[in-house]
């Protein structure tokens, strides 16, 4: 049996997604940015950026690690030159880093997001935008929404190649409206017989 896949329309590109089970009642369609290539990920953030300009940000921020080539390509082409990193693994510059804890839907434990004290004069009073791969349960967008207001940005936007499923809007509650998305994919259950079927709600 070959690997299932998922196709979906990210802005103008089209890509299918390789299916992996989580555990016995979900499965998830695994959009990998550092493997989705220079071509694919320029043209991604291209037409994020032309989402985003509106918004007159001053800088853009996301959560390693799969949220990095998505704000490289976002600030090169919204004309920027500085972005920010949330980490989720220690590092010697984060000693004293400004921390928030988090669990996102394809970790299997409680990690902490970590900022650089120094890049905090980066976005403080700036009109930030949160950039990331996919936005499926909101708790890694949740966080980083908390963190940065913490230390004084000012989050105008959200913006993600996929959004995954809905939890993300109860998550997110208000911040909901601040999302824009060049496309969504649903999470999948089994149906019983060996396949899988579509769920826009989980």
């Amino acid at each position: 049996m070959g690997e299932r896949t998922y196709s979906v329309d990210i802005g103008a590109q089209h890509v299918e997604l390789p299916l992996v089970s989580l555990n016995e009642d979900l499965a998830l369609a695994l959009l990998i940015t550092v493997d989705m290539g220079v071509a694919f990920m320029s043209t991604a953030g291209a037409e994020l950026a032309d989402i985003l300009r509106p918004y007159k940000v001053d800088i853009v921020a996301t959560v390693a690690t799969m949220g990095i080539p998505v704000v490289v390509e976002v600030t090169r082409h919204l004309g920027l030159d500085q972005y920010v990193i949330l980490h989720k693994t220690p590092k010697i510059h984060l000693a004293d880093a400004v921390s928030e804890s988090v669990r996102s839907i394809t970790t299997d434990a409680d990690q902490r997001l970590l900022f650089d004290r120094a890049r905090i004069k980066d976005v403080a009073g700036k009109r930030v935008a949160i950039v990331d791969d996919v936005i499926s349960t909101g708790a890694s967008t949740g966080t980083a929404l908390r963190l940065l207001r913490g230390v004084g940005a000012d989050i105008v936007v959200i913006g993600t190649l996929v959004t995954e499923g809905s939890l993300w809007r109860t998550s997110l509650g208000e911040d909901a409206r601040l999302v824009r998305a060049l496309g969504s994919i649903p999470v999948f259950r089994p149906d019983g017989a060996g396949g899988l079927v579509e769920d826009w709600n989980g």
